[in-house]
C-alpha cells in the first residue's frame, strides 16, 4: 500500500485538531496509491467513532479507512476490526501523539501491512 505524504500529513493534523475525541474517515485513490480522504458524517467520542457509512455516493470507490486513537496504542480494537472487514482493503489508525511516528496500516484481518509514503 502506498500513501501521499501531503494525505498522511492531513490526517495527522485533523487528528491532532479533534483530540481527544476519535475522528473516523474514508480513502479513495488510484492504482494502489491512497490519495485523497472522504469525510461523511460520524459521531466521534473519547473512546469511538462511528461512519454514516449510508452518506457515501454511489459508485464511490473506498481504498480502505482512517481513524484516530486519542492514546498512544496505534492497534486495532475489536470494533476496528469489523470496520476493517467490511470496507477497504487498507485501513490506517493515526494514534497520540500524532507523529510520522505514531500511525500503522494494516489489512482487512487487522494483519499490520507496510505502508510507503510517497510525494506523488
Amino acid at each position: 500500500m502506498k500513501i501521499k505524504r501531503s494525505l498522511l500529513e492531513m490526517l495527522l493534523i485533523i487528528s491532532k485538531e479533534n483530540h481527544p475525541h476519535e475522528i473516523v474517515a474514508l480513502l479513495t485513490g488510484r492504482k494502489g496509491v491512497a490519495e485523497e480522504l472522504i469525510i461523511l458524517p460520524f459521531e466521534g467520542g473519547r473512546s469511538s467513532a462511528i461512519i454514516h457509512m449510508e452518506m457515501l455516493p454511489l459508485g464511490m470507490k473506498i481504498i480502505g479507512t482512517f481513524h484516530s486513537h486519542p492514546s498512544p496504542n496505534p492497534y486495532p480494537s475489536s470494533a476496528d476490526l469489523d470496520m476493517f472487514s467490511r470496507y477497504g482493503k487498507y485501513h490506517i489508525i493515526v494514534a497520540y501523539p500524532y507523529t510520522m511516528d505514531s500511525w500503522r496500516c494494516f489489512d482487512r484481518a487487522g494483519r499490520e501491512v507496510r505502508a510507503v509514503v510517497v510525494e506523488k
